[in-house]
């Protein structure tokens, strides 16, 4: 690899770890720091700040081509993927609402699990005997996570665990229901943030309105804390750019060692932040999840490398598409 391309690929992971902390950590900050409980109204602003900037990088700025969708696919395809886009991104902040970074961040590795599982049983896809075995170490680190965590809180992780699975079945319908437009994260963005705030706009001035107007008359700072919410919406637009460069900078496998090294990143510099109790147990747990993580992604990229057709790659019937879960879910997760 040529010096230009290795300082590339470098400088696209340290810009993508750098948004994806920092989006974390405001998030963390908003809920503790500022004490603005409402997760949904987080996400709306959010989906808000990422409909605007998508519209002025594609639009304004043209430094991505539309992907035209066909009016009748937006509502048959595009917003199914919508609804459960916002159930993952509101579950995401619902869980930070609850659970320490950490705690969450290692839940969330266990996506990969819930995407084979969720493949196997709606897709009737099979898989090697070495994929389920890959997924051994992810799942029982994760169990030694939440048996061991200090700061446990159950609807926090019931609420990080279903967002695991809202991730799994985005990247299913993603691969099913946008099959032939190949969207990009910031295509995927322009489409779905806009469908994703008419969805989640309704239900979040119902529930958290009052409680909204109530924290604005008693905070001591109510304008500064404001901008640092809105902040937060245009960083979670900046992830999602950073992840269409990270893309196409680096490997899959790179990509995939990347990703579950940004965890332990997030990890170490919310506890830096945050100081939430971590016992020895606790974070072994938390290093087996990683491991078993990139252990899986290694066992994918090399099951991908292999000739279709001979004994060790995973059957698929041939009426269904090849369906690539993607460990870190950033391809076409959109985070916002």
């Amino acid at each position: 690899m040529e010096e230009g391309s290795v300082f590339r690929s470098v400088l696209a992971i340290l810009q993508w770890w750098g948004f994806n902390v920092t989006v974390i950590i405001t998030n963390k900050w908003i809920f503790q720091k500022l004490d603005f409980k409402f997760p949904l109204s987080v996400s709306c602003v959010h989906f808000i700040c990422s409909s605007i900037g998508a519209y002025i990088v594609i639009k304004v700025l043209k430094l991505k081509p539309l992907i035209v969708v066909e009016p009748e696919d937006r509502w048959r395809r595009i917003f199914p993927m919508s609804f459960v886009f916002c159930i993952n991104i509101v579950l995401g902040n619902v869980s930070l609402r609850y659970i320490p970074v950490s705690f969450m961040q290692t839940i969330k590795s266990f996506t990969p699990a819930t995407t084979v599982v969720l493949q196997w049983l709606v897709w009737r896809k099979y898989f090697e005997w070495r994929i389920w075995a890959s997924l051994v170490p992810v799942v029982g680190g994760i169990l030694l996570t939440s048996v061991t965590e200090l700061s446990f809180n159950m609807f926090g992780f019931c609420a990080a665990l279903f967002g695991c699975l809202a991730t799994s079945t985005k990247t299913i319908l993603a691969e099913s229901l946008l099959h032939g437009y190949k969207f990009d994260s910031i295509n995927t963005v322009y489409y779905m943030a806009p469908l994703a705030t008419m969805i989640l706009g309704i239900p979040a001035l119902l529930l958290e309105g009052n409680g909204i107007m109530s924290w604005f008359e008693s905070h001591p700072s109510p304008w500064s804390a404001l901008i640092i919410i809105f902040s937060s919406g245009v960083l979670a637009f900046c992830l999602n750019f950073s992840i269409f460069y990270v893309i196409h900078s680096t490997t899959a496998v790179t990509f995939n060692v990347a990703g579950n090294l940004k965890v332990a990143v997030a990890v170490l510099v919310s506890w830096l932040i945050f100081r939430n109790p971590i016992s020895y147990m606790n974070a072994v747990g938390c290093g087996i999840t990683l491991v078993g993580c990139t252990f899986y992604g290694y066992v994918r990229h090399m099951l991908s490398q292999q000739t279709p057709g001979t004994p060790r790659t995973p059957r698929t019937p041939r009426n269904k598409m090849e369906l690539l879960p993607l460990v870190n879910n950033d391809k076409l997760e959109g985070k916002v």
